[in-house]
């Protein structure tokens, strides 16, 4: 993507579109997945899951919990809502549609509260419920990149300020760094939580 960065009139292109497209597809069938398992575990609650790979690594094992359903609904109901945003942003771009700065900043904004979303999701699987969701991760994979390059691309277009270009072009040109570290920093903290776990799973 830093063939993109020049100066705050910054425009997506195809491989911003593509991106767009390929986490927003990524993040909305894994939600389906969920979806779709969490209504076999309302149907029989005594079903055993694909997902359940051990008492650590269990979709079951989370989507039961108070936190699967913080706003009285299933959380996969979310993501399949949200997960359509970056998907139809992509596609309307590759169709050449522009969009105002109010706009991006309003998209900027979703992908802040999914990204805040995420760390709460893993911080309470991680240190409270004591249990990792495969589709719930492959969520967050998606959630993640979406974040950094959105960032970086308000900001760079200007639309958060004359100050924050300079910021934004970088942050833009090396969000699949930004992508990169947060993952690590994710997988470390697991890896070491679950340190005494991992022997179990072979």
């Amino acid at each position: 993507m830093s063939n993109l960065i020049e100066t705050k009139t910054l425009k997506p292109g195809v491989v911003y579109s593509l991106a767009s497209i390929l986490f927003g597809i990524v993040g909305w069938i894994a939600s389906l997945a969920l979806t779709i398992e969490r209504i076999r575990v309302a149907e029989n609650p005594e079903v055993t899951l694909g997902c359940d790979v051990s008492p650590f690594i269990s979709c079951k094992s989370v989507m039961l919990t108070e936190q699967a359903s913080l706003f009285g609904f299933p959380n996969p109901l979310i993501g399949l809502a949200s997960f359509f945003a970056p998907i139809l942003i992509g596609f309307a771009i590759l169709a050449g549609a522009e969009f105002k700065n109010w706009f991006w900043n309003a998209y900027l904004v979703g992908n802040v509260l999914g990204f805040a979303f995420v760390l709460w999701l893993f911080s309470q699987s991680v240190f409270v419920i004591g249990s990792l969701c495969p589709y719930c991760m492959v969520a967050w994979i998606a959630m993640i990149p979406l974040l950094w390059m959105n960032l970086g691309l308000v900001a760079a277009k200007g639309a958060l300020g004359e100050k924050a270009v300079g910021i934004g072009n970088a942050i833009y040109e090396w969000n699949w760094v930004a992508t990169v570290a947060t993952y690590v920093g994710i997988s470390l903290v697991i890896l070491v939580v679950y340190w005494d776990l991992w022997p179990s799973l072979f």
